[in-house]
């Protein structure tokens, strides 16, 4: 019994011993947060940015709030030149009315800036300086007046310039291209002029168009549920590495946390023309183009959903200029491979203009070869019949359709060079309206056919086997002509 008795007392003992060796390793080790404390970075940059993640949100805090601004901006101005702009509910909304006549009035605003080298070049949104007469910048506590050295309404961004004694703190430009949905971020800024804010969250989406602008093509904005106010507009979303993935510009009020930000490689796409120029200029095919679905890439005959549709082309633009037609599928420029619209518009925006580039597209089946000699993008790019009013209707379609008579035209602000039948009425339950097409539309071709009127349209879908497609090409003449398709399986 002794003997048992000190056997056991000894292995107690001994176990006992293994546990308190075994909490001294763990907290040596950083298993338990008590024992860990994480240096703080002396500077961000890319020079010094982590390879790992830093390990809690208030270590990366500590490391890239020094990089961030608040931005306070005055415009002093006349009350007629005030307009209002699609960006304005991140301004301060305390302003001055305006009296009666051109009386002076003075708006004061709130955003956000970051630093991006130690040299002072720092990026806040467009929407945030545009027209600012002064801009201060807040950065570690001191006052600095910003030179504002350039900007670009297309993607909202904009590089302002400040001088100091010795170098800033600044940050590292991450991989937008390389963000995951569901990865966590921070997001750090202004909001209401509560001067460097913090939240976390993660990306929730990626590719989002808000359709703020009459021109969405450059419109890529990653969705996040950090929590973006009023203020945090120019302010950066980084990574748990303390790279800037985004610069924060949008928010949806009707929603809790849905914020937008616009993509890091955006930025460092264009910030090269803005520090040596204040602008930036594109190139420019001048067309409309969409992606493909499954339903189009057969009634256009092909194998895949890869390239990109041509919707419409602008007369006298450069793709005009090569031939290109609407109905073309885009699928290769230069040595690209064209996988959809993003990628087209992306390289083509980033070659100047007056470069060459050669195109393959997909034509009725064919494969072409086109040379296209860009144009100059322009922030506001997107701004004969028989005379008889006989109207037709297809009850399948569920469409109800006429020709193109002077008054018609006349009545509907159509121009003469657009021909086809004008659409009076189609039902809610028709496939052509889950494709999209209204009263007021004109359908000018079936299958690349064009239509001079109800004849032709109704040869031509007359044409058309049962299980093949029809896709019709069509202009929305109310809204500045612009062109799509709409594809419909004939039963």
């Amino acid at each position: 019994m002794k003997a048992s008795r000190g056997n056991l007392i000894f292995t107690a003992l001994l176990v006992f011993s293994a546990f308190v060796v075994g909490m001294v390793v763990a907290g040596g080790g950083g298993m338990t947060s008590p024992a860990y404390s994480a240096p703080a970075p002396q500077a961000v940059a890319p020079s010094v940015a982590p390879a790992t993640p830093f390990p809690n949100f208030a270590d990366l805090a500590e490391a890239v709030l020094p990089a961030v601004a608040s931005v306070q901006v005055t415009t002093i101005g006349t009350a007629d030149s005030r307009g209002g702009a699609p960006f304005e509910f991140f301004l301060d909304p305390r302003r001055r009315q305006p009296q009666q006549g051109p009386q002076e009035f003075r708006s004061d605003g709130a955003g956000s800036a970051f630093v991006i080298s130690p040299d002072g070049w720092m990026v806040t949104n467009n929407h945030v300086i545009d027209g600012a007469t002064t801009v201060i910048v807040v950065l570690e506590g001191k006052e600095y007046e910003a030179e504002v050295k350039g900007g670009d309404e297309l993607t909202d961004l904009a590089l302002l310039k400040v001088e100091g004694d010795g170098d800033f703190r600044y940050l590292a430009l991450g991989d937008s291209s390389s963000v995951r949905v569901g990865e966590w971020v921070m997001a750090i800024g202004n909001p209401l002029q509560l001067a460097q804010s913090v939240t976390v969250g993660v990306v929730s989406a990626k590719g989002r168009s808000l359709r703020l602008q009459s021109d969405i093509s450059f419109e890529n904005y990653i969705q996040t549920d950090a929590a973006i106010n009023r203020g945090n507009s120019g302010g950066p979303i980084v990574n748990l590495r303390g790279e800037v993935i985004g610069i924060s510009t949008a928010m949806n009020y009707q929603a809790e946390n849905q914020g937008f930000a616009v993509p890091v490689n955006t930025l460092k796409d264009i910030v090269g023309q803005l520090q040596e120029t204040g602008s930036v200029r594109r190139g420019y095919l001048g067309v409309n183009i969409e992606n493909l679905d499954e339903d189009a890439a057969e009634a256009f005959g092909l194998e895949s959903i890869r390239g990109t549709l041509v919707t419409h082309v602008r007369a006298g633009e450069p793709a005009d200029l090569a031939g290109i037609r609407n109905g073309d599928v885009i699928v290769r420029v230069d040595d690209l491979e064209v996988e959809n619209t993003r990628a087209l518009i992306d390289y083509v925006a980033n070659k100047p203009p007056g470069t060459q580039v050669e195109v393959v597209l997909i034509r009725n089946r064919r494969e072409v070869k086109a040379t296209i000699v860009l144009g100059e993008r322009q922030a506001d790019v997107l701004a004969s019949v028989a005379p008889s009013n006989e109207e037709g209707e297809l009850e399948w379609l569920g469409l109800q359709y006429q020709n193109l008579s002077p008054g018609l035209r006349s009545a509907e602000q159509i121009e003469e060079d657009v021909d086809g039948v004008f659409v009076s009425d189609v039902r809610p339950s028709s496939d052509l309206f889950d494709e999209g097409i209204r009263s007021g539309d004109v359908i000018t071709e079936i299958n690349g056919e064009p239509i001079s009127g109800i004849a032709d349209f109704e040869r031509l879908v007359a044409d058309v086997g049962s299980g093949n497609f029809l896709r019709f090409y069509v202009r929305r003449v109310r809204s500045g002509g612009r062109g799509f398709f709409a594809f419909v399986r004939v039963p």
